[in-house]
């Protein structure tokens, strides 16, 4: 007579389907970077603590590290977007608190060694050189340089 085999922790806890790297992103697809922030060119982290129910929904969010500039609340509406897989827990309904790092940080912009040449308005040719670099980003004297032609 065989006996079956019991997990090993009493109460099952909720998790994200597809694990963490589906979870980062759902959460980079749905954030969209507020005007406030983007206007004062502000980045950052915001941390936050979420309950989550027996259903797997997020039913709550408290900010514990706050960002500001708009950062907070859209923060906020894409966890309560998140979805969990909840196991049952032999009947009893229990609540979840979790927490997450959200990262604001606005694209890299250009190269500032980069040149660019507007070679006639009229076609909307951009050729723009810029200087390879080494691995300690100190411009290499000894290659050439890189280029890029865009056509707009």
């Amino acid at each position: 007579m065989n006996k079956e085999k019991k997990g090993k922790h009493f109460i099952k806890k909720p998790f994200y389907e597809g694990g963490l790297k589906a979870m980062r992103e759902f959460i980079s697809k749905n954030k969209q970077y507020p005007k406030e922030a983007l206007e004062g060119k502000i980045e950052g982290t915001v941390y936050i603590k979420y309950k989550i129910n027996y259903k797997g929904k997020v039913i709550g969010t408290k900010v514990l590290k706050s960002l500001g500039y708009g950062c907070d609340e859209e923060a906020q509406r894409v966890i309560k977007l998140m979805k969990f897989e909840a196991p049952k827990n032999r009947g009893v309904k229990v609540k979840f608190f979790k927490n997450i790092q959200i990262h604001f940080s606005l694209s890299k912009e250009k190269d500032k060694s980069a040149i660019e040449i507007d070679l006639h308005s009229q076609t909307n040719l951009i050729y723009t050189i810029s200087p390879t670099k080494k691995k300690d980003n100190t411009p290499d004297k000894k290659q050439g340089g890189g280029y890029t032609i865009q056509i707009k």
